[in-house]
């Protein structure tokens, strides 16, 4: 029998000679351009055909022009421990949200300075408050959530998994996150590295997400009611919401897209709270904006209070929107705190609290004040956050010291929280994008872990981790966003 330290050298020996034949690869195809650009035309028609599609920016709205959806030549390695750790701690995010969600004492100390000094969270509050003051209509709640990872290598060689954010609203990416790994296996066939294509895990997202919706219409009662998607009118990425409609209606569940100012216009609540638009009742409201204040107006904002106040099922419903914001993160990581959540249950407690990476508050008062000179002391180890969700927000380096000398003595600093910046350690790749150059670029990536559950009343009816999703920008950009078209999808090569 091979001893614990023989098994690990051969672990590890596995593991270099898949690093090293990838790494080999990559030189060999530097070196032959001409093979290289007949991989990538290869590439992409694989990824077309493979269901990997995305709306152009020049034709947002019409799907009569389409091109490849953004993503990466070759899978990236990620430590399969890192990976196991991420999918195991899910569940018990799961359970924190919701949790979070029916704590209305905590979300109203967590949040406290925030609503001071950000308007688009006070109002989210403002409706959360009218809804705990009226009494919530529905006892069925549904999550669909992904919670945001990088491998953090600090000073040592060896990584730890370190949380970026939770999402806990419109979360995306995987009806292509699905699609994905079949086209990463085959890349790597195609180059005779058989071994290496096993080690890409399936991805079966879009089904589960799309049960625990069906599960919360089924608990809601009415057959004839409909899932009603919110959406944007930009609608570049409505292929991946179409895939979440496809696997519904095969589930016969029926399903209506609609906006905030249809709602506003042609939705009404009857005296029993029924939510009803055009004349159909609707079971389920599913939330695929909302986000970020441009997706408000005044009617916009009545529309969702309206909604908020109504017996649909709420996907997220207003708590649990709340519960993803920056600040609760923050909150998360102070002493004491998760174990008011997880009371007699310590290793719950530990493995969510290892994924913690340093989080400061910015409230005004002395903690701040330390939090405002340490930022300025070291920009670059930092990342300040504002409550916003879609990406591209995020303020880094010399960006920081303007924001905060700005805003130091003020209380507009408490609309931010400030994170220590992963230090992750770069991969080499070639991400396709349209209309990009083609080049070997260092690159970072982010790992994301979706989560679902369903409750009703006291009683868990799910959950459940339900896949991955990986995205990878160049090492060059600070904030990977597949909106801003700086990032790709990937998918790990688990060692």
């Amino acid at each position: 029998m091979c001893s614990v330290v023989e098994e690990a050298e051969s672990v590890a020996g596995v593991q270099g000679s898949i690093t090293m034949a990838r790494e080999a690869m990559l030189q060999q195809l530097i070196k032959n351009p001409e093979r290289l650009k007949d991989l990538v035309d290869e590439a992409k028609d694989v990824a077309l055909l493979s269901g990997l599609v995305i709306r152009t920016k020049e034709m947002a709205n019409s799907s009569e022009v389409v091109t490849y959806y953004p993503f990466s030549l070759f899978p990236t390695p990620v430590p399969k421990a890192a990976f196991l750790q991420a999918l195991a701690v899910q569940t018990h995010f799961n359970t924190l949200v919701d949790k979070i969600s029916q704590d209305p004492d905590f979300l109203e100390e967590a949040l406290a300075s925030t609503i001071q000094a950000d308007d688009f969270t006070a109002k989210l509050f403002d409706i959360y408050r009218h809804v705990q003051q009226e009494g919530r209509s529905q006892s069925i709640v549904v999550g669909l959530l992904r919670s945001d990872y990088m491998l953090d290598q600090g000073e040592g060689k060896t990584s730890s998994l370190k949380q970026i954010e939770i999402n806990t609203i419109s979360v995306g990416g995987f009806g292509v996150a699905d699609c994905l790994p079949e086209v990463h296996r085959y890349m790597l066939r195609s180059l005779g590295l058989l071994e290496e294509s096993k080690c890409v895990p399936d991805n079966n997202v879009t089904p589960k997400m799309c049960a625990a919706l069906a599960k919360s219409w089924e608990l809601y009662g009415q057959k004839k009611a409909v899932i009603m998607f919110l959406f944007e009118d930009v609608k570049t990425s409505i292929i991946n919401h179409r895939c979440m409609e496809k696997e519904l209606c095969n589930r016969n569940i029926p399903v209506i897209r609609r906006k905030f100012e249809e709602v506003s216009r042609r939705g009404s609540l009857d005296d029993d709270k029924k939510l009803f638009i055009d004349g159909l009742e609707v079971a389920v409201v599913y939330y695929r904006t909302g986000y970020m204040p441009e997706h408000y107006t005044e009617k916009a904002w009545d529309a969702r209070l309206m909604m908020e106040r109504s017996m649909a099922v709420k996907c997220p419903d207003i708590g649990t929107h709340l519960a993803g914001t920056k600040k609760v993160q923050q909150v998360l990581t102070k002493p004491g705190v998760l174990e008011k959540f997880f009371p007699d249950q310590p290793q719950v407690v530990e493995q969510i609290r290892g994924t913690f990476a340093g989080l400061y508050t910015l409230d005004m008062g002395p903690e701040g004040d330390k939090t405002v000179e340490m930022s300025l002391a070291a920009p670059d180890q930092f990342v300040l956050k504002p409550q916003r969700e879609g990406g591209g927000n995020n303020i880094y380096g010399s960006d920081i010291c303007q924001v905060l000398q700005r805003v130091k003595e003020s209380t507009e600093r408490m609309a931010y929280i400030l994170m220590d910046k992963i230090q992750p350690a770069s991969v080499q790749n070639f991400m396709l994008r349209r209309d990009f150059p083609l080049e070997i670029s260092n690159c970072d990536s982010e790992l994301g872990m979706y989560g679902v559950y369903v409750r009703q009343g006291k009683d868990t009816v799910m959950n459940e981790c339900v896949g991955h999703l990986m995205r990878t920008k160049s090492s060059e950009i600070s904030e990977a966003s597949l909106a801003s078209g700086v990032s790709v999808m990937d998918s790990p090569l688990l060692l």
